[in-house]
């Protein structure tokens, strides 16, 4: 959250607003105070308050009365101390061990995953260690494991009890991305920083370790017609129904692979109309993705062979992934890039190419309109775009097949 004139410091809120400069003479330069809270919620209303305050200041200034001006408070990280000796004595595998317990109710499996296997990698390398006695030169050497690691190494099955020293160790000439890189560190500063806030520790943030390389998000590979309708004409078994909604729809895997009977929607001549919000089975990724979009015709006719309560109830998103780079393999397209949310990628590109702008195309596939620079207030005042409007552009999709 970005509060104005207010900043973080050692976990908490100070606010600094510079005074106007033919009243520094009088006042000072600037009104300077600790909002006392390491909560972005709670210092955002104190800021506003302190605000009110810094007009009173300067209004009673401009009518030659000089109202005190609060001190400034400086804030201190908490250390070790004889009134709390206990703080740093617990081993980095305790804490671990509570974190994940605590985050496990917050996270989604697949974040829950992500961040299981980075706190992995600390608890194997300073796991008897107690948290206090962690260092900045210890953050330095995590890092430096961590950019050895091979994209694959940590995905095979018999590597699931490996350290990070281990994996190291059986690492390939490939390396991780930076990208991958700074989430694992943010993943393990976001513990560290539990670890202090809950006052089991002194702060330490590993988070200042550098990432020496350029962190590049991996653009996703777009089928081409060909590819497109080799898969469909193989009919995969398992995936092949899923993969034909997501090009047909724009459906992120997770979203298809999670409707539901009651989620499907008869509007009429409109015909069938997908629901994609939260259920029993999924949630969503942002705001933005819960959104109604149109079945094509060719989704349709599949409709009454499709069961009556989950329409995919054997697949998740992992099966979807794992079976589709089998798929691909087995038909020889080894393209770099090319996944199973390029289908998502594919029906944003026929929309594109058929002149669909671009809002109307970020209403169908669940992202934020980037109309107008002002995204918030455009998401207020426009209702967005009607039913008619969404079923001719996706009636304009054609199967290259």
């Amino acid at each position: 959250m970005r509060i104005p004139y207010a900043y973080l410091k050692q976990q908490t809120w100070l606010y600094r607003r510079n005074y106007p400069r033919d009243l520094q003479p009088m006042l000072g330069q600037a009104l300077k105070q600790s909002l006392k809270t390491g909560d972005a919620r709670t210092a955002k209303q104190r800021a506003a308050e302190v605000n009110a305050t810094f007009e009173e200041i300067v209004a009673k200034a401009r009518q030659g009365i000089v109202i005190e001006r609060p001190e400034p408070i400086k804030v201190a990280a908490p250390v070790f101390t004889p009134s709390n000796p206990i703080i740093g004595r617990k081993t980095v595998r305790e804490l671990a061990s509570d974190y994940l317990r605590r985050r496990s109710d917050q996270l989604r499996p697949g974040g829950f995953k992500s961040v299981r296997f980075s706190i992995g990698l600390i608890v194997s390398l300073y796991g008897s260690r107690q948290i206090g006695s962690l260092s900045q030169e210890d953050g330095r050497k995590f890092a430096s494991l961590v950019s050895q690691l091979s994209p694959h190494v940590g995905k095979s099955f018999r590597n699931r009890s490996s350290g990070l020293e281990q994996l190291v160790a059986k690492s390939g000439a490939g390396k991780i991305t930076a990208q991958t890189q700074k989430r694992i560190i943010s993943q393990v500063s976001h513990f560290l920083d539990w670890a202090y806030h809950d006052g089991h520790s002194p702060q330490l943030d590993f988070s200042a370790v550098r990432i020496n390389q350029k962190g590049r998000v991996a653009s996703y590979a777009v089928p081409s017609d060909d590819e497109v309708t080799l898969m469909l004409d193989a009919a995969h078994p398992v995936i092949g129904r899923a993969l034909l909604f997501c090009l047909l729809t724009g459906m992120r895997s997770g979203e298809a692979t999670g409707l539901l009977r009651e989620d499907l929607v008869w509007k009429g001549n409109l015909g069938w109309f997908a629901q994609v919000r939260p259920n029993r089975v999924r949630l969503l990724k942002t705001d933005a993705a819960e959104r109604v979009i149109p079945l094509h015709g060719v989704l349709a006719d599949l409709l009454p062979s499709m069961p009556d309560d989950r329409l995919f109830p054997d697949l998740t998103v992992s099966v979807v992934t794992k079976e589709f780079a089998k798929f691909r393999r087995q038909l020889g397209i080894e393209r770099p890039g090319l996944v199973f949310h390029s289908s998502r990628k594919w029906f944003i590109t026929q929309c594109e190419r058929t002149g669909v702008p671009e809002h109307f195309t970020a209403s169908l596939v669940g992202h934020q309109s980037a109309r107008s620079e002002n995204r918030l207030t455009y998401g207020i005042y426009s209702a967005g775009i009607s039913d008619e409007q969404k079923r001719t552009i996706v009636d304009g999709i054609r199967l290259p097949c």
